[in-house]
């Protein structure tokens, strides 16, 4: 099997497992309870957010966690914008991910403004638009740091920047980010930030939640007193551990797995552009996750392309992992201004820590034979 599909999610390290396996078996007290049994497991609970927070370059308390990269971004938007009743306007992105865009249209539906900021060719937002948008009423500005799809980076320090003349809020949705380039709050100037456990190599239903000390912002999900009054319910406390340990494991491994990572989608970059005609690179040729390839194959179905690849072990995606199977095209590849036939023959193709030389090379040699193939019997079919 050779998984190229890491932006949609990563399998679970060994290590991670293996730490999430032990501390199941040892340590099921609640992190609420006062007895040793309950401050043992509160004792993982705050190494783990320790290990986050050195990540980040920000302080232990400013770290919550969650059980979603989606709920983070949620808990970001809807928690400023409550806490802000008088400001009723929102900016983001044509290009985020449906956690957002799909939040923004729920709060349109409450009446709050919302503003999407237009990108170019490349992905990248129009700075001139966003400062324009901005106005009085103007509650927070979320854009996220690194696309999903095409892996374009976003000028976040000149928009915080920007929005700190305001004084503005703003939040970035960093889930594809950890791990794939350096990451530090106070450089970053946001104040809040999205992550995702398993987007890291760690388990699925855990996420985190950076809020800078100060910022105003109110909880919509009420009950107990779990972390610090911010958000309420049992903690997953194995995710939360596993969560730790991926991020230690992250930070351990540094730049040395970066790199690897990044001269093997160079190579496949440059392999399918050599070997495959008439098609086209989608985002930015310098400020980009450089492990994040997409590709339009001109006059295909990416579905095909998808299909044809998985008979030979080999998987890649059409797009974000939240929208699979939607008939529509890709709402990114729209906003970069792709007609809708050429958003529709594009694939991404992730790599990971656990891709080879060997899975590049599997793949150069299969993909350029695949698309020929697709190709003849689209012309037979016309």
């Amino acid at each position: 099997m050779i998984y190229l599909d890491n932006n949609a999610t990563t399998p679970v390290d060994p290590a991670v497992s293996e730490k999430m396996c032990q501390f199941l078996k040892e340590n099921f007290g609640n992190p609420s309870s006062l007895y040793p049994l309950g401050k043992q497991v509160n004792k993982f609970l705050t190494e783990a957010r320790e290990s986050v927070s050195k990540a980040l370059g920000a302080e232990r308390s400013e770290i919550f966690f969650t059980g979603s990269g989606t709920e983070s971004d949620n808990f970001a938007i809807r928690g400023i914008l409550d806490a802000h009743p008088g400001q009723n306007e929102f900016i983001t992105s044509s290009i985020e991910h449906p956690a957002i865009l799909y939040t923004a249209a729920y709060l349109e539906k409450r009446g709050i403004k919302v503003t999407y900021v237009p990108v170019d060719e490349y992905g990248t937002i129009d700075l001139d638009f966003l400062k324009q948008a901005i106005t009085p009423k103007t509650a927070l500005i979320s854009i996220m740091l690194a696309n999903n799809e095409i892996g374009t980076i976003q000028p976040i320090k000149k928009i915080a920047k920007i929005a700190k003349e305001r004084n503005i809020p703003v939040h970035t949705d960093a889930v594809q980010a950890l791990g794939k380039m350096d990451l530090d709050v106070n450089d970053l100037g946001v104040d809040l930030l999205s992550l995702s456990a398993h987007k890291i190599y760690g388990p699925k239903g855990i996420g985190a939640l950076y809020i800078r000390k100060g910022t105003q912002i109110v909880p919509f999900i009420h009950g107990g007193h779990q972390e610090s009054e911010m958000r309420a319910g049992t903690e997953n406390t194995a995710g939360i551990v596993g969560f730790g340990e991926a991020v230690r494991l992250l930070r351990e491994k540094g730049n040395k797995e970066k790199k690897r990572i990044e001269k093997l989608a160079e190579e496949l970059k440059k392999g399918v552009e050599e070997r495959v005609d008439k098609i086209r690179f989608n985002g930015h040729p310098k400020t980009r996750l450089k492990g994040t390839l997409n590709f339009s194959f001109y006059g295909l179905e990416a579905e095909a392309i998808l299909l044809a690849l998985a008979t030979k072990e080999i998987y890649v995606s059409t797009g974000s992992a939240c929208s699979e199977g939607e008939e529509e095209s890709s709402p990114v590849l729209k906003a970069i201004g792709l007609e809708p036939d050429v958003a529709r023959s594009s694939i991404r193709m992730s790599l990971g820590r656990f891709n080879t030389e060997e899975d590049i090379q599997t793949v150069l040699k299969e993909l350029p034979e695949i698309i020929n193939n697709l190709r003849e019997i689209s012309e037979e079919e016309e």
